[in-house]
């Protein structure tokens, strides 16, 4: 019984332990669902959870926000073609990792890694061994690879051949880009675009880097717009919800002044030009002479805008970022200055070769001289004696009044980056001297070119412009027009005509050293430069190859089209050219080419041919060249034999003179030749001639300067 009623009392007392804990979990659950259920309550009515917005989190959660990119303005030439505009181009990848598989088990990884690497070296600048080993990694096994270089900035056309090849693994990325389709063509001008990551956005855009592209990036780049709009957990959009859009503002399009025709010819002079002697630099401008609009501008170095090669050691836009002694082109504006204000008598005669100013000498480029001489024929001569007399005539305080009235020392508000304003050493006499034939004054290409246009435009100075209009790419409506800009008036109209019958002397006088720079056809006023360059040291450097060439021509002299102004320096020459016909074979044809596109008239005076049948070749071109005539020489300095038009006849200045000696006979430079004097220089020499097209010659067969013997085809395509 005892144990009965134990056994009883035991089994009561955990059945009351049990109602304890059971009650105690009741309300333990009753309390956590009272603290959650307020906790709920309170992140229900206040959104917020640690200080973040739940509410804010979930429209984040399930809104995307597509960014609507802006294009990027298009740069265009005068004739409304584009020179700089967007395009897309991709960036190529290969994926390697095995576990990548589509629909139906289909590989997403490159199978075969031979066929692949011969492929793409067959479209990419990538060698086939490169590619496989790129495709074939030996320490691990990536997830993908990608090719350098190689496998960037590919073109649409070479990524749908590569698509044609259906190689698994292979994908491409699209990025936006700049597309230069002319590639070297007044490159630091018109500049670059390229791509660079937005850190407020993350987005990539392109920014101009220089020239036009960076001086007008603002209005080029327009402004990217956006879309909001809220989709489901399964990508379906939200009924209900609005959508926040902002529209795409494309950028402005932008009109030059260049023709790219003469620009196309220019690049092509300057290549030739520059793979002869190699020059540290060159500069090459062609402008209206009327209105200062820039028809073609090129710098050597310079790059290739499509590819970007040689953009590192062409950074520099020289046209406007460069200062230089201008040397004796400076004497234009010195003989302009003298005759303008009333100390100017071209009859006058004073000893040439030296000149002393305060025990310091001025030479001239023979030391020798002339002996006395007229400033008239000094000009012509290209004296440094005769312009240090007349700055010493003029007085420093009136030379230095037509410095600026000129426009130097200030810049040309261009609008172009990182434009200069020149410096000018005028202290003392000898320095005040010195800048009146072009040494211790530093100045740009643009400041000479506008500083020109007074010469050329009869004294009334014009801005150079190298843009036209800017437009909507929407509806095409003008939002900026440029065009001639009046800055100045630093001379008359009478000395201007003055200086520029001065510079004729300079090509058309027996002793004037601008020979070189006759046009058939044309009358042509130039001067010549020629200048020490800087050492660095507040020096000049020293040697056969330490010099800035430079020449400026005006044409037709009478009544100007064009102006054209070109910089050489420290060519290395070989003895075989001088600077000033090495200059001529970049003047002479675009200068010729761009009259022939306007359709300048030039009036025609005809002369009677003389005979210089076995006189000496020196001679003969000699007594041709004194009556105008442009003069081609074929043969070496001996007897000539031969010449056309025969003596006697009654030939305009446009017409061609050949001169022919019996040996030696070398291949001239035919390019911007009529049709009719290749055809007479064939019948001449004996030559067959087999051309293309019509006008006037931009290719031939045989290269200037190599030797012939008339049994010769020569190939000429004419445009």
């Amino acid at each position: 019984m005892k144990d009965s009623s134990d056994h009883s009392a035991g089994k009561g007392k955990v059945l009351r332990n049990r109602k304890i804990v059971g009650m105690w979990l009741f309300f333990l659950f009753i309390g956590m669902f009272a603290l959650l259920s307020t906790r709920l309550l309170v992140i229900a009515v206040g959104k917020n959870v640690k200080n973040v917005n739940l509410n804010d989190q979930a429209q984040k959660l399930y809104t995307q926000t597509q960014t609507l990119k802006a294009r990027r303005g298009t740069i265009y030439d005068a004739d409304g073609n584009a020179i700089a505009e967007d395009t897309s181009t991709y960036s190529l990848y290969a994926v390697l990792d095995k576990g990548q598989r589509g629909l139906n088990n289909k590989p997403l990884y490159v199978v075969n890694k031979s066929k692949t690497a011969q492929a793409l070296s067959k479209y990419l600048p990538i060698s086939e061994k490169k590619a496989l080993k790129i495709l074939s990694p030996k320490d691990s096994q990536p997830f993908q690879v990608e090719f350098g270089s190689a496998g960037t900035n590919i073109s649409l056309i070479t990524k749908k051949k590569l698509e044609a090849k259906h190689l698994p693994g292979i994908n491409f990325v699209q990025q936006q880009a700049r597309l230069y389709p002319n590639g070297v063509f007044s490159s630091n001008l018109i500049g670059v675009a390229t791509s660079q990551n937005d850190k407020t956005t993350g987005a990539n855009n392109l920014v101009g880097q220089m020239g036009i592209e960076k001086a007008f990036d603002k209005e080029l780049a327009g402004k990217n717009g956006y879309k909001d709009a809220q989709y489901d957990a399964y990508g379906y959009k939200l009924p209900g919800r609005e959508q926040k859009e902002k529209p795409v503002k494309n950028g402005d399009n932008i009109y030059t002044t260049i023709d790219s025709r003469i620009q196309t010819l220019l690049e092509s002079e300057m290549n030739s030009v520059a793979s002869q002697v190699h020059p540290a630099g060159m500069n090459a401008v062609l402008m209206d002479a009327k209105t200062g609009r820039i028809v073609a501008a090129s710098q050597r170095p310079t790059f290739n805008a499509s590819t970007l090669q040689g953009i590192n050691k062409a950074w520099t836009n020289t046209l406007t970022a460069d200062t230089y002694e201008p040397g004796s082109t400076m004497k234009v504006f010195t003989l302009s200055a003298a005759i303008n204000s009333g100390h100017f008598n071209g009859n006058d005669t004073y000893e040439s070769g030296r000149y002393a100013i305060d025990g310091k000498i001025v030479p001239d480029w023979d030391p020798a001289g002339w002996g006395y001489i007229t400033y008239n024929k000094g000009f012509a001569l290209s004296s440094n004696v005769a312009m240090a007399h007349l700055e010493q005539q003029m007085g420093p305080k009136t030379w230095k009044k037509y410095i600026q009235r000129f426009g130097f020392l200030k810049t040309t508000n261009s609008g172009l980056p990182g434009e200069l304003a020149g410096r000018l050493q005028f202290n003392y006499p000898i320095e005040q001297a010195d800048t009146s034939f072009g040494q211790g004054i530093e100045v740009t290409t643009m400041q000479m070119m506008q500083a020109l246009t007074a010469v050329s435009n009869n004294g009334t100075m014009m801005k150079p412009y190298f843009i036209s209009k800017v437009t909507d790419p929407s509806n095409k409506k003008v939002l900026k027009k440029y065009g001639k800009q009046v800055v100045g008036h630093p001379i008359s109209a009478q000395t201007a005509k003055k200086v520029r019958q001065h510079m004729q002397d300079v090509v058309y006088k027996s002793y004037g050293i601008g020979q070189d720079y006759k046009i058939k056809g044309y009358r042509i006023a130039a001067k010549t430069g020629t200048a020490q360059v800087s050492n660095g040291a507040g020096g000049y450097a020293s040697g056969d190859d330490s010099y800035l060439y430079s020449v400026a021509g005006m044409v037709p002299a009478n009544n100007p089209r064009y102006v054209m102004f070109i910089t050489m320096k420290q060519p290395q020459l070989t003895g075989t050219k001088t600077a000033t016909q090495l200059l001529a074979e970049i003047f002479k044809p675009v200068i010729t080419r761009a009259l022939q596109n306007s359709n300048t008239k030039q009036a025609q005076v005809k002369k009677t041919l003389p005979s210089v049948v076995y006189n000496t070749s020196i001679e003969a071109k000699r007594t041709l060249a004194e009556k105008g005539f442009d003069v081609v020489t074929i043969g070496n300095d001996g007897t000539v034999v031969k010449q056309s038009p025969t003596a006697g006849e009654r030939v305009s200045e446009q017409k061609r003179i050949f001169i022919m000696t019996n040996s030696g006979w070398k291949m001239p430079r035919i390019i911007g030749w009529s049709k009719a004097d290749v055809q007479e220089l064939c019948k001449m020499t004996g030559m067959k001639l087999a051309s293309t097209g019509t006008g006037y010659a931009d290719s031939q067969s045989i290269n200037f300067s190599k030797s012939i013997n008339g049994k010769e085809t020569l190939k000429v395509n004419f445009e």
